[in-house]
């Protein structure tokens, strides 16, 4: 690992000394930097990046224990080798530069061979330390991409829970607010445009519900062809969540008449919304998907199905929870497929 050339800093007072360093360093294959003491050191070590530091020890301004101390409370520098060169032949400064964080010491005047033994040595490892933190960077970006695929195709929440071994997931909710959305006119528009228009269309509409539904607190469930499904207050309660759905449904129609204007479009949208009990969980084990089922989803369906193009139907369960905050208009009770006849009321605009 150590055969590309390495950048090694040399640090000492005596010119004599680092230019006998340096000339042993080139011919090793590496290339020298030279330091007169500890604070040029310093600033070079922080300026630029090297892969060995070469120490003296007494110097002045700086000692090269001072020098320790700072690269080891720096996290930048701490993990540098250093190899102490030293005429300091003592035990106990070998020993406090070794606790300072010195992976070696050599004593002057030095032996060539071993000298290029430990540079060699201390070269080696600080190769292997940086593969092994690139391999760890590389599995810490792969998690932070799997992490927000997973949180593109499920809920925040959901996703802690599968993570942490949770199986199967399946909630029973005791009151929620569905929130179907079909767009009017689609299937006319997308038989006349080339398929990357269609998708261009599609996605900018979406996209702006996404940010109308995150923005109030819901979680988008799925979209079906030109249809689109959120909930509020199943992954996480919300007390007011029929107030927020039908914030919502409002937005979206404002957001769809500024889409239209910009695609030169004429797009509608119908919405229906419904509060009560239902079913959550996560289905599929290569493919994972989050959704909601019951009597309350099933009906919100069928009153999106029943409203008029550019109308927001919701059902007396939502009727009598935000009727104190929004105007709605009452609508004769309708025979719908499946629920016999239904009372319904349009959802007109937030009251002044």
């Amino acid at each position: 690992m150590t055969h590309q050339p390495r950048r090694v800093l040399i640090v000492d007072d005596q010119s004599i000394n680092r230019d006998l360093l340096a000339r042993h360093i080139r011919h090793m294959g590496h290339e020298s930097e030279m330091a007169e003491n500890g604070q040029v050191a310093l600033e070079k070590l922080r300026a630029g990046y090297f892969d060995l530091v070469l120490l003296d020890i007494m110097m002045p301004v700086m000692s090269g224990y001072e020098v320790l101390e700072h690269m080891r409370a720096d996290e930048a520098l701490r993990n540098t080798p250093v190899i102490v060169v030293s005429a300091a032949t003592d035990q106990q400064s070998v020993v406090r530069c070794i606790e300072l964080g010195a992976t070696d010491y050599l004593f002057k005047p030095f032996d060539r061979v071993l000298l290029r033994a430990r540079v060699s040595g201390s070269l080696m490892r600080k190769a292997w330390h940086d593969q092994e933190q690139e391999y760890l960077r590389r599995i810490e970006e792969s998690q932070m991409q799997s992490e927000k695929l997973l949180l593109n195709i499920l809920p925040a929440p959901i996703a802690t829970r599968l993570k942490a071994g949770e199986e199967p997931i399946a909630d029973q909710i005791e009151d929620a607010t569905v929130l179907f959305a079909d767009l009017v006119g689609f299937t006319e528009y997308a038989a006349k445009r080339s398929p990357a228009e269609v998708v261009n269309a599609l996605n900018r509409v979406y996209t702006h519900f996404d940010d109308i539904i995150r923005r109030y607190q819901l979680e988008k469930i799925k979209t079906i062809g030109d249809a689109y499904m959120a909930v509020g207050g199943v992954t996480f309660p919300l007390d007011d969540h029929a107030h927020l759905s039908a914030h919502a449904a409002l937005e979206m129609q404002v957001a769809l008449h500024r889409i239209n204007a910009a695609l030169g479009t004429n797009l509608q949208i119908r919405i229906g919304l419904n509060s009560g009990p239902l079913v959550a969980g996560v289905i599929g084990r290569h493919k994972f998907s989050y959704d909601v089922w019951g009597d309350t989803v099933n009906t919100a369906s069928r009153i999106q199905s029943i409203a008029e193009p550019g109308q927001i139907r919701v059902s007396v369960g939502v009727y009598l929870r935000i009727r104190d905050v929004f105007e709605l208009q009452a609508l004769p009770p309708m025979e719908v497929k499946g629920k016999g006849m239904l009372e319904t009321y349009i959802l007109l605009k937030k009251k002044e």
